[in-house]
């Protein structure tokens, strides 16, 4: 019975990080309407990761629910060839302060899930953060890729600094927001924590 259940729960937390993967595509893809999209929508992709997280840590009571999520998407990119430096260091110190602080606040502890989401909910920038760690780079891949003119629509993009660190201050809000959501969304989901 317990390896069945172990084996169940396996198999939902990697549905969760395939749900989580198709929200990092959502995310990523958004930018074919404008490159502010896919610059900013990292603020508002919290929105719909708390439901991931919170559901996934309430499986995971322990170790290991941010490293399953963000770690299930970092071997897919990768694997894909879609994983710079800068992702792979952002994702990496993201990851390990969510379960920093979640083991500091406890696994199985409401304030453990809510206060480790907060880096997590930063996931996304991560991805997005070679415009600005790369911006020679990103600019050429988008000349190769992406329909002509693309590039220059990026550029005031990326040298609006500003924004970005308006939106970056934006993203805690919203962060904390959503997994208030969440936890309504999922009440019983969210009794199993303390």
């Amino acid at each position: 019975m317990d390896n069945k259940l172990s084996f169940k729960k396996v198999a939902i937390v990697l549905l969760m990080a395939v749900a989580y993967l198709a929200m990092f595509i959502l995310g990523a893809t958004s930018g074919a309407i404008h490159p502010a999209f896919y610059a900013y929508i990292g603020a508002v992709l919290p929105l719909l990761f708390a439901l991931v997280y919170l559901y996934t840590c309430t499986l995971v009571r322990g170790f290991g629910a941010a490293t399953a999520l963000n770690g299930f998407v970092f071997v897919l990119f990768l694997i894909a060839g879609e994983a710079d430096l800068a992702y792979i260091v952002g994702t990496v110190v993201l990851t390990a302060l969510a379960e920093i602080i979640r083991k500091v606040n406890g696994y199985d502890t409401l304030k453990g899930v809510r206060w480790s989401f907060l880096p997590f909910a930063f996931s996304f920038f991560a991805y997005t953060a070679h415009w600005w760690t790369d911006t020679e780079g990103s600019l050429q891949a988008a000349v190769e890729e992406m329909p002509a003119g693309y590039d220059q629509l990026m550029i005031p993009v990326i040298d609006n600094i500003p924004v970005l660190i308006v939106v970056l201050v934006l993203t805690v809000p919203v962060a904390i927001l959503a997994m208030r959501l969440a936890e309504r969304a999922m009440k019983k989901r969210t009794e199993l924590l303390k």
